[in-house]
């Protein structure tokens, strides 16, 4: 059961700008009538994309950075104190721990989305996420060999 404020559902969508970011906003027949925020990065693509959106911007580049870790970890605390989302989801990359992290420190529910053009090898933000999500959607049968907790939904394209 989702913890909301005045039946509300406030909803942070995480991820890193281009193929991540096109994922969860294919998720806008879910989201587009919700409380929501992003965090993605201050990127054309994504500017572009989120126009007119409630956005935060995050560090990168990200990939295996101790140094980006440690930035985007403040962000999410501020972030996630100042909107206190009762429902977090990302499709990665990186960026999305420290957002999963200590959204499940404020109780927030927390979804993952691996990505689509992986089949049969996991994410690194896959892999650090999935002991701690309450859901973790794969994309292909074949990613349940990786990740077998994880529920198929088949393909968001």
């Amino acid at each position: 059961m989702l913890k909301t404020t005045d039946n509300k559902i406030n909803v942070c969508l995480v991820g890193s700008s281009g193929g991540h970011l096109t994922h969860l906003y294919m998720l806008k027949p879910f989201w587009e009538k919700k409380e929501r925020f992003w965090v993605t990065f201050d990127k054309e693509d994504a500017s572009s994309l989120l126009e007119g959106e409630n956005v935060y911007h995050c560090y990168y580049p990200t990939n295996r950075s101790l140094k980006a870790l440690m930035i985007n970890t403040k962000i999410a605390w501020k972030v996630l104190r100042k909107e206190k989302p009762n429902l977090i989801i990302s499709s990665g990359a990186a960026v999305s721990v420290p957002f999963f992290y200590l959204g499940k420190l404020i109780g927030a529910k927390l979804i993952y989305i691996e990505v689509f053009d992986r089949i049969d090898k996991p994410t690194l933000s896959g892999k650090l996420v999935y002991p701690i999500v309450d859901k973790f959607i794969v994309q292909w049968e074949e990613q349940k060999k990786v990740y077998p907790k994880a529920i198929d939904l088949g393909s968001i394209f």
